[in-house]
């Protein structure tokens, strides 16, 4: 049992509410339980959710494909991807839920972005190791 209402004694941080909400909400979207209570007990983690419509419209078969190419085989590109930019993803038939740091999940997001709009896995993978070691080099 978490003591979270708002002005109760046992509540010392005011952000306990909202990263209880975070919490529930990553686990409703299918993130795994131990990436939610990193979410709770990290401050710099973020959800994101965006759809394939919101980067391209797509129908049918052409819809399915691009889901398919963020999966990747068995589902290696997807795995890439969140090794590459310390990120989780999860696909939910045609909407995309990253969670991460904010830098990082831009990276993600611009990687599945590039596979939605039809560039090659090896290209997508090349450019994204260069963003990710440039900002590691950075911090």
């Amino acid at each position: 049992e978490w003591p979270l209402r708002p002005g109760s004694p046992e509540t010392t941080d005011i952000t306990s509410l909202q990263k209880a909400a975070d919490f529930v909400r990553a686990f409703t979207l299918g993130f795994d339980i131990d990436d939610c209570l990193a979410l709770v007990r990290l401050d710099d983690l973020f959800l994101e959710t965006f759809e394939i419509a919101d980067v391209k419209g797509l129908k049918g078969d052409h819809l399915a494909r691009a889901i398919g190419r963020i999966a990747g085989k068995g589902g290696r590109t997807k795995y890439t991807i969140e090794n590459v930019t310390k990120t989780r993803i999860v696909l939910a038939d045609s909407k995309i839920h990253i969670l991460g740091s904010f830098q990082n999940m831009r990276i993600a997001r611009t990687a599945i972005c590039n596979l939605i709009l039809g560039s090659p896995p090896s290209k997508v993978y090349g450019k994204m190791r260069t963003v990710a070691s440039r900002m590691s080099e950075r911090f």
